[in-house]
C-alpha cells in the first residue's frame, strides 16, 4: 500500500535530524542553526533551541538528553534542556573533526557518529580521512573517540541493527565515479588496543550509483531499514526505500520533495513516518509499519 505524505512545513532551508521525544518531533534547521519542534496535537512548529552551530543529526540517549552532530561547530555535543551546551568531542588524534553528520547510540551508551566533509571547501580540514567513530565514556567522565572505518570517503547516515551486531552506513560521496552505497559492517569483539577490529569487512546491500544515495535512515520494528534517498536530478527522484537486513528492496514510496534528507517514526503508536528535506520540508505519512522501540 502506498504511503500518502502530507506537508506539515513548507521549505525553511535544509531540515534534518528528526527525532521523536515521545510527545513531539524535534528536527534541525541547519542554515539557521536551530532545532525546531513540531507538536502533532496543535500542528504548531516552534523554535526549541538556537545557536546550534549548524547541528545536523540528533538522537536522545537513555537519560533523555539530546545528542547532536554539530557540523558547523565540528564537534559532538549534548543539549540538556534549559542548560548550556556540553561539548562531547571535537578532535581525533589531536586534529579537529571534519563535520559530524549523523549518530547512533548503543545500549551501553556509546555514541557512534559519521564525520564527512560535504561541499567544496576543504581548506581547513585537519584530518586526511572521512570516517565513522565510536565515543566511549571513561571513568573520568570524558569521552574518547575510536576510529571505526578505514574505507569510507563520505559516511552519512548510520544505524545499529537491533541486536547491535551490524553497523549500517550510508557511503554517499558526491561526484562522478564516487561510491554511493548502503553498507553493512559486522561489529566485532575488539582487542584491547586494536581499533581496526571494531568492525569487519563490509557488505554492499545496495548500490545507488549514479543516482543520489542514502542520506538518513531509521529502523522499523522488524529490523528493516527505512531510508531517504534519491533526487529529482536523476533516477526515480526523492524516495523512501524499505530494505530488509540483507539488502532486498521491500518497498519504495515516492516523496513530494526533491531531495529527502532523513526520517524517523513517531506518533503515539510509532506508525507515523516524518521526513525532512534538502529544501526544508517537514512531511508526514501514516504507514503500515511501526518504528523500532528503544530504551
Amino acid at each position: 500500500m502506498g504511503w500518502h505524505f502530507e506537508t506539515l512545513l513548507e521549505p525553511i532551508g535544509l531540515t534534518e535530524g528528526p527525532v521523536w521525544d515521545g510527545r513531539s518531533l524535534l528536527f534541525t534547521n541547519i542554515p539557521n542553526s536551530r532545532i525546531m519542534r513540531y507538536d502533532p496535537d496543535s500542528g504548531e512548529v516552534s523554535v526549541w533551541r538556537e545557536g546550534t552551530n549548524g547541528a545536523n543529526g540528533l538522537m536522545l540517549d537513555k537519560d533523555g538528553v539530546l545528542n547532536a552532530c554539530e557540523g558547523g561547530g565540528r564537534r559532538m555535543a549534548q543539549y540538556p534542556e534549559g542548560r548550556e551546551t556540553i561539548e562531547v568531542c571535537a578532535e581525533y588524534d589531536g586534529h579537529r573533526l571534519n563535520s559530524p553528520n549523523d549518530l547512533a547510540i548503543d545500549s551501553s551508551g556509546r555514541i557512534w557518529f559519521t564525520d564527512p566533509r560535504y561541499g567544496d571547501f576543504r581548506d581547513d580540514m585537519e584530518l586526511d580521512h572521512e570516517s565513522v567513530y565510536r565515543l566511549d565514556r571513561h571513568a573520568d567522565g570524558n569521552w574518547r573517540p575510536k576510529r571505526v572505518t578505514f574505507d569510507t570517503t563520505a559516511p552519512n547516515g548510520l544505524l545499529l541493527s537491533p541486536d547491535e551486531r551490524v553497523l549500517y552506513v550510508a557511503q554517499s560521496k558526491h561526484g562522478e565515479g564516487e561510491l554511493r552505497e548502503l553498507r553493512a559492517y559486522p561489529i566485532c569483539e575488539e582487542g584491547p588496543a586494536d581499533h581496526r577490529s571494531i568492525v569487519g569487512t563490509h557488505e554492499v546491500l545496495h548500490n545507488f550509483y549514479p543516482h543520489r544515495g542514502v542520506d538518513g535512515m531509521c529502523l522499523d520494528s522488524e529490523g528493516n531499514i527505512v531510508a531517504t534517498a534519491g533526487s529529482g536530478i536523476s533516477g526515480p527522484g526523492g524516495m523512501i526505500y524499505v530494505f530488509a537486513p540483507n539488502g532486498r528492496v521491500l518497498e519504495t514510496h515516492p516523496l513530494p520533495c526533491d531531495s529527502p534528507t532523513n526520517c524517523t517514526f513517531g506518533g503515539s503508536d510509532l506508525r507515523d513516518l516524518y521526513v525532512t528535506s534538502l529544501e526544508g520540508h517537514l512531511l508526514r505519512a501514516r504507514t503500515d509499519r511501526k518504528g523500532l522501540e528503544t530504551g
